[in-house]
């Protein structure tokens, strides 16, 4: 906690925004974030309300209170300290992370929570500033191999864990720079890849090698890995995207959200994209998803220089405000804009998309829609009916799918080690016991979204923590790493 009175002392107080006409000038981050002294103060802000229920909102389990108070303390270094006993990266969940511990702090009964997430942030940057994160070698060498096929921050964090404890540790990545969905599927005004190419630098320090344009099942085959390594982790995410299968879907310029922003993030990057390259300049954009995904693609599409973006969601609108009595200290369902929604779109709810139609040349022109309702059957399960006499079309010469993903990718890798599925189709596996992490094929563990199914930031290096215990275990028989 920090000071007892602090949050009836102090308002709260968060990092702010460059304008919207600067910051879609360019990709660069464009946060303003708060000064040291100003976030003291919000440290001091965290109450003693006895339960942490921060704890519960948190997948990774960070020590909230605690870096709170040493932050209203001034206590920078032991801060960061207790930040990475939980959070491999907290650079990276400081900036891309949803936050629920912050809908879960007490504070927030009052809609006016401890801004955690800010702290977070800047303790561990002035922890790189300072010099204070250095490489954490291991003093012995184990002997073992491990291999890890995927590099997002289910594969880093198992990485980082199990080099730490001394094991030779290999991340294999089919892109051809490190950081799977961090590194191309969140785009670099959100997260800058000098955030990551600096983490690298530690980890490769502790002994990680890092092997990109490596796709495993094409390049290599899986079974390869199998009998090279000790053990062999897939954190490969979830990458199959729901499809819309509607007339129509063939035409050009409807793409996947993923296939649109990973070309966008090749190019930001300095790479060559050819003549394929998928632009929102001058076009009308419509996205199809009122998720993250869909977010990025806004902002994508108006630093592109689109001529208009609509976003459509097939769900109703969410109340502006929820029922803190009924959901508290849960995640709510409630009415949220993104920086990328504020920088201009058109936000639609309770649409459904019927047929993409072509403008004569084989291109997408316009969406034909309906309205949509919403309410439950008898056995209280939620059913959409179309409103009659509703469709309308949208004018779209650009259309991003950003509906979300349903599973890993089966083809390749998956399919050639056999390794048992779930009834969603992610990699089956548990969490506790002597099976955690464990695939249906001995010495193959799987974490992250390959695992769990598509899911956030924290709880893909949750996993991943996790995961080189249960490895770790598995390898030496007992483990010191913390669950």
């Amino acid at each position: 906690m920090g000071k007892p009175t602090g949050f009836k002392e102090y308002p709260r107080q968060d990092r702010s925004y460059a304008p919207v006409a600067d910051r879609l000038t360019h990709f660069d981050e464009f946060t303003i974030e708060l000064s040291r002294d100003e976030l003291s103060i919000q440290g001091a802000r965290c109450m003693d309300c006895g339960i942490p229920f921060c704890h519960q909102g948190c997948p990774v389990d960070n020590l909230i209170p605690d870096w709170n108070d040493l932050v209203y303390h001034k206590d920078w270094k032991s801060a960061v300290e207790v930040l990475h006993s939980t959070n491999n990266f907290p650079e990276f969940t400081g900036r891309i992370c949803p936050a629920p511990c912050q809908e879960a702090c007490t504070l927030n009964l009052m809609d006016e929570p401890v801004t955690i997430k800010s702290i977070e942030l800047a303790i561990v940057e002035r922890a790189w500033e300072e010099g204070w994160i250095q490489p954490q070698i291991a003093r012995h060498r184990s002997g073992k191999r491990v291999a890890i096929v995927g590099s997002g921050p289910a594969g880093l964090a198992c990485a980082q864990q199990l080099a730490r404890v001394g094991h030779s540790v290999s991340v294999f990545e089919k892109e051809n720079r490190i950081g799977g969905l961090l590194r191309y599927g969140i785009p670099d005004f959100k997260l800058n890849k000098k955030v990551i190419d600096r983490r690298m630098g530690q980890m490769q320090t502790e002994g990680v090698k890092f092997h990109a344009n490596t796709h495993i099942g094409v390049d290599i085959s899986a079974k390869t890995l199998v009998d090279k390594f000790d053990a062999v982790v897939l954190t490969g995410g979830a990458e199959k995207p729901r499809d819309l299968p509607v007339p129509g879907r063939e035409l050009d310029g409807v793409h996947f959200a993923m296939d649109y922003l990973r070309m966008n993030s090749h190019r930001v990057q300095g790479d060559d994209v050819g003549e394929n390259f998928i632009s929102a300049e001058g076009r009308h954009v419509l996205v199809i998803g009122g998720g993250d995904t869909g977010s990025d693609c806004i902002g994508t599409a108006n630093r592109q220089g689109a001529a208009s973006v609509t976003q459509i969601e097939i769900l109703p609108r969410p109340p502006e405000k929820e029922d803190k009595l009924m959901v508290w200290p849960y995640w709510p369902n409630k009415m949220r804009t993104s920086s990328s929604q504020e920088e201009g779109c058109e936000r639609m709810w309770s649409v459904a998309t019927k047929e993409f139609l072509n403008d004569g040349n084989g291109n997408v022109k316009a969406a034909r829609c309906v309205k949509v309702e919403w309410h439950k059957d008898e056995s209280g399960c939620w059913q959409m009916t179309e409103v009659e006499g509703s469709e309308f079309e949208i004018k779209a010469d650009l259309v991003t799918l950003a509906m979300g993903f349903v599973h890993p990718v089966h083809e390749g890798m998956l399919a050639e080690l056999g390794v048992e599925l779930d009834d969603r189709g992610n990699v089956k596996g548990g969490t506790e016991g002597t099976d955690a992490y464990r695939t249906s094929i001995g010495g193959v563990f799987s974490a992250g979204d390959m695992r769990r199914g598509q899911s956030l930031v924290v709880w893909a290096i949750r996993e991943g923590r996790q995961c080189a215990r249960a490895v770790d275990e598995y390898l030496m028989g007992s483990s010191e790493l913390p669950r």
